[in-house]
């Protein structure tokens, strides 16, 4: 077992409560950043920014392999109390600050195998989008194993166990725009009225039947239509539509039929329909090699009888788009038991934050595992 010391312990919980109250959105995280830049190069790391977006990346090490630990940065923006702010109700103040822990761990650890550990702190995972930045970047080019994080709600496990996978689902958003022109509510003959564009577009939806073997789902995320004169037909709105996938193909097929749809009524409305898609993410390919290392990490740190199976959610993570567009990367997610309750972006979500070192400890030992190898 890989042993924290008591002053990593704290460098942990300081470094997870500044990030907890000092959240940013997507693309935003100029302060986060410059925050984990200070303590990356304070451990002795070498360190790269970008002049063109957030997101750090701290090295040690040299030659090969190249194992690297990544960790989301963004904050989700939501309504919290009655005001809208960025929060970390996913858990991305957690992921970076084990990711710090393993940073301290690792920078102190005497006799560590011969290799380089990269510690990748990347923006933008809430927009989709923030992985493949990273990819275009060069980042993953050279890297031979890649381990990411991240805390599971209590419907899924409990504090003290964790999975060496998370198999994640594909995601997509459609923001859109119904355009037309606003009508007397006397006269509802002579335009379209764009709340029921938007309540056929539902129905369409819903009608949706694709293989059931596969899960998948679609649903209207938000819709925005009229204003305060109660008299007016409203031509214009906006919407929003989420889409799930547990396959990459099947995601393709509900895409397009959601597409059709649109099509169909535009004609049948004599409106027209403008989408554009904000949020793309891959489901997961799972690497066999970089489980087992995640799965043996898990068992020295836990113990055997805490090791859960790979854990299978309709839930998103663009950090399988490292691995989809470098298929040469043995990547897995640690999936970790911490007690998180109510959910996932609730936006009062909270956890044991004891599971910090949990998570701290099982990466440590799995990056150690694999640069044995």
């Amino acid at each position: 077992m890989v042993n924290l010391l008591i002053d990593n312990k704290k460098a942990i919980l300081d470094a997870f409560y500044h990030l907890h109250e000092n959240p940013e959105i997507s693309w935003e995280e100029v302060n986060t950043t410059a925050y984990v830049k200070e303590l990356l190069e304070r451990q002795g790391c070498r360190v790269r920014t970008f002049s063109d977006s957030t997101g750090v990346i701290g090295e040690i090490g040299e030659g090969k392999p190249v194992v690297a630990v990544r960790a989301d940065i963004d904050a989700l923006w939501q309504e919290v109390d009655g005001e809208f702010r960025a929060n970390h109700s996913c858990g991305h103040d957690a992921h970076m600050a084990m990711v710090l822990g393993a940073v301290y761990s690792l920078t102190s650890f005497e006799n560590r195998p011969k290799g380089t550990i990269r510690f990748i702190f990347q923006p933008a995972e809430e927009k989709g989008n923030g992985a493949l930045h990273l990819v275009d970047k060069g980042v993953v080019d050279d890297v031979d194993y890649l381990f990411g994080v991240h805390l599971r709600p209590i419907q899924e496990m409990s504090i003290g166990k964790a999975s060496p996978v998370i198999v994640h689902g594909a995601a997509r958003t459609l923001v859109g725009k119904i355009i037309g022109e606003d009508l007397h509510g006397a006269r509802p003959h002579l335009g379209a009225n764009a709340i029921e564009v938007g309540a056929s577009l539902v129905n369409m939806i819903q009608s949706i039947h694709l293989d059931s073997m596969t899960p998948y789902t679609a649903k209207m995320t938000s819709f925005h239509a009229g204003g305060s004169s109660h008299n007016i037909i409203p031509g214009n709105a906006t919407f929003s539509i989420d889409m799930r996938a547990q396959a990459n193909e099947t995601m393709e097929l509900l895409v397009d039929k959601i597409q059709k749809q649109i099509q169909l009524l535009q004609e049948l409305y004599q409106v027209k329909i403008e989408v554009e898609e904000t949020a793309n993410v891959a489901a997961a390919v799972v690497n066999e090699e970089a489980t087992e290392i995640m799965r043996h990490a898990i068992q020295a740190i836990l113990g055997p009888d805490n090791v859960e199976r790979p854990l299978v959610t309709t839930g998103g993570d663009d950090f399988h788009f490292f691995t989809i567009k470098r298929p040469h990367l043995k990547a897995t997610m640690l999936g970790l038991g911490c007690n998180l309750a109510p959910g996932l972006h609730h936006p009062k979500m909270e956890f044991d934050h004891n599971a910090l070192f949990d998570g701290t400890e099982i990466l440590v030992k799995a990056v150690l595992l694999a640069l044995e190898k």
